[in-house]
């Protein structure tokens, strides 16, 4: 891990420095489990002794200790452990880095955490200090993703474009430990740690938000806070605020997806390959949830459209090989579709049965159980593959598409019934585009 990696290109973010090497906190963390089991028996012998030096002739006049001294190896072990996960999460202040949720999901794992390595330290840190600015960013889109649907859509994030909201209403805001009270927290700090400002400490936020319930709004830097009195808070930002969120979540989803020429042509009929036909593979994380929402039993006949080189269906192939479910499950029969001939090659050569043709001029044919799709996303192209794809579900068959978050935004329950995928699901696959997924049923 490079610990001096630089934030993109902004010269006054850098990754933290720890005094000393990782490898050298791991060798005396190796040094110091080793010597667990001899400071435990020098304890042991401690205890006898002052036990010993009380007592004549073996005949103890009372307690020595208020509390019978017990010391157990593995609570020993876990707690130096832990201590070594902590000192170096502090010391590379991975908390300014990482994303709320994040930091969350790092604490969990610091309770039970991995063998002290530094294999395991990179697993965990590593995409951290490598790519710091990513995270940054994440953090402020997972915070105003969360706040306001105009976030979620690509075509809305655009520095000045019109109806992005300039105010943002958060519900419970004011009850403790609410859902409500930690946004509007998570929100202001992922804007300070975007700008390069300290977080809000403990006492700030309270002064801040107390101040807001006794006047009815308090000021932070960019913007106000309005509290009322059902407890919700509206945020208020300023134009130099906004102009940094715009900038922000713009720079963080990029220019990936690119614009139909008008919406007439994206809802005009017809059958031909989206001009763009840019590929993003389904992360094994995101795939894994899709399947799960289909709650698939065995035995199922699925349609894969636009299968790319077939890591959905290998998803589909880990689910029936699963080693603790395989015995319940019968296998399922997946048949992908892909126009690229040499990602379709890619899929046929991991023993997947593809058709190498445009699905768009597949004639429908309703016997499929599922589908299971991640189609081309080029302007509202995926609805196109939407609305085809459902052609091909027997009665009773329901139907599973990761789409842009903008589909939500743009066509409401219409999609089906609509899941969020995380921010930066498809970061590995090259994109940041928010994204989530719907599932479908068709009356039987």
């Amino acid at each position: 891990m490079n610990a001096h990696a630089r934030i993109g290109e902004t010269p006054e973010y850098a990754a933290p420095v720890l005094r000393r090497s990782l490898s050298d906190i791991v060798a005396e963390y190796d040094d110091k489990a080793e010597s667990i089991t001899g400071a435990i028996a020098a304890f042991n012998d401690s205890e006898t002794a002052i036990n010993t030096a009380a007592s004549i002739g073996g005949k103890f006049g009372s307690t020595v200790f208020s509390t019978a001294p017990r010391l157990y190896e593995k609570d020993v072990r876990i707690a130096l452990l832990r201590s070594a996960w902590k000192h170096v999460y502090e010391g590379l202040d991975i908390a300014k880095i990482a994303s709320a949720k994040d930091r969350e999901q790092l604490e969990l794992k610091l309770t039970t955490p991995l063998p002290f390595t530094l294999e395991n330290l990179a697993e965990v840190f590593g995409a951290y200090l490598l790519d710091p600015r990513f995270h940054i960013l994440k953090g402020l889109a997972e915070c105003f993703c969360d706040l306001d649907p105009a976030y979620k859509s690509h075509s809305r994030v655009r520095i000045g474009v019109a109806g992005l909201p300039k105010r943002i209403i958060v519900n419970y805001a004011t009850g403790w430990n609410s859902w409500g009270r930690k946004r509007v927290e998570d929100t202001l700090n992922a804007l300070a740690v975007y700008r390069g400002e300290p977080r809000y400490n403990y006492r700030q936020f309270e002064d801040m938000l107390a101040e807001a319930k006794r006047h009815r709004e308090s000021d932070f830097n960019g913007g106000k806070v309005q509290v009322f009195q059902n407890g919700n808070a509206h945020l208020i930002f300023d134009k130099h605020s906004l102009l940094d969120i715009n900038r922000a979540l713009a720079e963080f989803y990029g220019e990936v997806l690119p614009d139909a020429p008008s919406e007439t042509e994206a809802r005009r009929p017809s059958t031909e390959v989206a001009r763009d036909l840019q590929f993003y593979p389904t992360p094994r994380k995101a795939a894994k949830l899709v399947i799960d929402a289909l709650h698939l039993s065995g035995g199922e006949t699925i349609l894969e459209p636009s299968c790319g080189d077939g890591q959905l269906m290998d998803m589909l192939a880990d689910w029936h090989n699963h080693p603790t479910e395989r015995r319940y499950r019968s296998p399922v029969i997946v048949t992908g579709v892909e126009y690229d001939a040499g990602r379709a090659a890619q899929a046929r050569a991991k023993g997947h049965h593809v058709m190498t043709t445009n699905f768009l001029q597949v004639a429908p044919d309703p016997r499929f159980d599922v589908v299971l799709m991640n189609p081309p996303f080029y302007g509202q192209h995926y609805k196109k593959h939407l609305d085809h794809a459902l052609k091909f579900l027997r009665p009773g068959g329901r139907l599973a598409c990761i789409l842009p978050a903008s589909a939500y935004y743009d066509h409401g329950n219409t999609v089906g019934e609509w899941h969020d995928l995380p921010v930066g699901t498809f970061a590995e696959s090259g994109t940041n585009i928010p994204t989530g997924f719907c599932v479908k049923h068709v009356p039987k």
